[in-house]
């Protein structure tokens, strides 16, 4: 059966947040929603290089003082430095992870990646976030899903069009994890005319994007118990010492299932 191939005449997120985040892997499309996007919120850069920050900062932390060595990261997007299989396997090489996307771009690239791996320790799952059950039946071939998993979803319930629906997914997927498992969450949140703005023109240019209030980034680690320091603005979780987190229209947080 022949792959789909990438769509060069719709907008994809993950190849948008690789275009502002300096890389190649992108098509016009996506450069003009990035451009637009940039010229009405510059710090949209910032707030996509934060956010990657925070991924190392939790992905770490969860390795190094949480003891976790399973890893699903759902809404992956493109490889960049620092991928979450190379920065808790600096830790615990023992460390499994999947990553979950439905761009195929991304999947090319993920299989590359992967490719000189160890074998079973790292996988590609080709799936929407709102199938969730799909999600875990697929990553079942590399996790132990009577164990804990840390999920990874930054910058992705944003995509999910109604709150409900972004909030019925944490609870589907958590519903078939085990006691002791994570969630990391960070998203963009309506806290300026800035980035409101600049959502409104993305969305217009075809690619669309919710923002939510910090409450409702809150609202996705109900029923968990969240790890200090809460919900937070992105560069405000556990920075590294001496580090001046700068403001930031992002909220990012995790929590344990009980």
């Amino acid at each position: 059966m022949t792959e789909a191939q990438p769509d060069t005449t719709t907008v994809s997120s993950a190849r948008v947040w690789n275009y502002l985040l300096g890389g190649t892997d992108n098509f016009a499309i996506d450069q003009l929603v990035g451009d637009r996007i940039r010229d009405s919120f510059p710090d949209i850069v910032v707030l996509a290089r934060e956010q990657r920050k925070f991924l190392v900062r939790v992905v770490t932390h969860l390795v190094a003082e949480a003891g976790v060595r399973q890893f699903l990261d759902i809404g992956a997007g493109l490889p960049a430095a620092n991928n979450t299989h190379e920065v808790a396997r600096r830790i615990a090489p023992e460390t499994r992870v999947v990553y979950v996307d439905r761009d195929p771009m991304v999947r090319a690239h993920a299989r590359a990646l992967l490719a000189g791996g160890p074998p079973g320790g790292t996988d590609y799952v080709h799936c929407a976030a709102e199938d969730p059950e799909a999600i875990l039946r697929e990553s079942a071939r590399t996790l132990d899903l009577t164990a804990p998993v840390a999920v990874i979803m930054c910058g992705l319930l944003g995509n999910v069009p109604d709150y409900d629906d972004a909030r019925a997914i944490v609870t589907r997927l958590f519903d078939g994890l085990p006691s002791g498992s994570y969630l990391a969450v960070s998203d963009g949140c309506d806290t300026s005319p800035g980035i409101i703005a600049a959502v409104q023109g993305a969305n217009q240019a075809g690619h669309p994007y919710n923002l939510r209030s910090p409450a409702q980034i809150a609202g996705y680690l109900d029923g968990l118990d969240i790890v200090p320091p809460g919900v937070v603005p992105i560069p405000q979780w556990r920075p590294e010492p001496g580090a001046n987190p700068p403001p930031m229209d992002g909220r990012s947080g995790l929590a344990r299932k009980p």
